[in-house]
This record gives C-alpha cells, structure tokens and sequence, in this order.
C-alpha cells in the first residue's frame, strides 16, 4: 500500500453521517466564537471526538472550516439550467436566497480572518467560490452558444460579484436577509438590463 492509499485509508474512517455531526459542530463553534476563536480542541469537544480525528481528517483549521461550509450548502448552481440566461439567473438568485440567513451569519463570522488569512482564502476558494464560479461560467457559455449575449459583453464579469455581494450587504444597509423576492427582484431590475435582456414570466 502506497502512502497515499494509506491516507486515504485512514481518512475513510470517518462515516458521512459523522462528518456531518463534525461540521454542525464546526459551524456553531464558528457563529458562536468567530473564526479567530474557533480552535480544534474547541470543535472535538462539542463534537465529543478525539482532536486527532480532526487533524488527521482536514489536517488544519481553515480545510476543515471550508469542508463544513461546502457540505452546509443547501444548493448548488452547477445544476441550473432553464434554457435561457435570465432563466438562468433567476433560478440562481433562488438559490442565493435560499443560502442567506444562517449563512451570511456564517460569512460575518468569517470576519477579517478571509482577508488576511491566506490559508483560509485559499481554501474558500477551492471549496466555495471556484465551484460557483464555474457554474456562472458555464451559464454564460451556454447563452453565448444560443446567441442570446456576445461573449464580450461588458457586464459579464459582475455576474458573480453583483450576486454574491448583494447577499452580503443588504444585511448591512437594510438590517434583512436578501430572500427569494428581492434577489428576484434584484435580477429582474439591475441585472438583466445591464446585460440587454427581459426579465422572464
């Protein structure tokens, strides 16, 4: 058996249903204590584990930190696909929705840490953003290949921005989740007439 199977081998151990328990842990220790509080010891005792499990699972904070918001995902954009670009946006602004609340909680709780933490950034990124990324990416193929937007269109590089952030921030200036009817609303009055496209039935 190579190293690597032997890894492997010794991180299977852990059931889906255990992990799941482990990352409800990880997320509570997070809303309760932020990022910069949340510690492995932390973590394995609520989680009534052994802190070795833990390091030997994700090896350190910040892996184990993404892997549980990854699998706290109620919804996943890789799937969309209505057969048009505003359907399409639509149907991801719902998904969006459906992730506020407990989640930009979760994302507050975050705080500075995904700013100056490189590891975390880094890890976020491979687990969270890049997979969504992806999937904006691919929505926008699709609309070019119908010959419903050029693939140059200046607006197509804020998609992401303009969806995650509005999740972000009207917390911040409105005190409320953004739900399912205003990021609807979202789309249909500032997205797509940035890109030069009507808002679907």
């Amino acid at each position: 058996m190579t190293s690597t199977q032997a890894t492997a081998a010794r991180r299977s151990k852990i059931s889906p249903e255990r992990a799941q328990e482990l990352y409800a842990a990880v997320l509570d220790e997070l809303r309760e204590h932020g990022y910069e509080a949340l510690t492995m010891e932390g973590v394995a005792a609520r989680a009534c584990c052994g802190k070795s499990t833990l390091y030997r699972q994700w090896r350190t904070k910040p892996q184990l930190v993404a892997a549980a918001l990854r699998a706290h995902r109620r919804g996943t954009l890789a799937a969309v696909d209505t057969g048009t670009l505003a359907g399409d946006l639509r149907e991801a602004a719902r998904i969006a929705a459906g992730t506020s609340g407990r989640d930009t909680r979760l994302t507050q709780a975050l705080g500075l840490a995904v700013l100056s933490d490189e590891e975390l950034q880094a890890a976020l990124r491979e687990a969270l953003v890049e997979p969504e990324l992806a999937a904006f990416g691919a929505m926008v193929q699709r609309a070019v290949d119908r010959g419903e937007i050029t693939a140059g269109h200046p607006a197509l590089e804020f998609l992401p921005a303009q969806l995650m952030g509005v999740l972000r921030i009207r917390p911040v200036l409105e005190g409320r989740y953004a739900d399912t009817a205003y990021m609807e609303r979202f789309v249909d009055a500032s997205v797509l007439p940035a890109l030069g496209l009507a808002p679907t039935p």
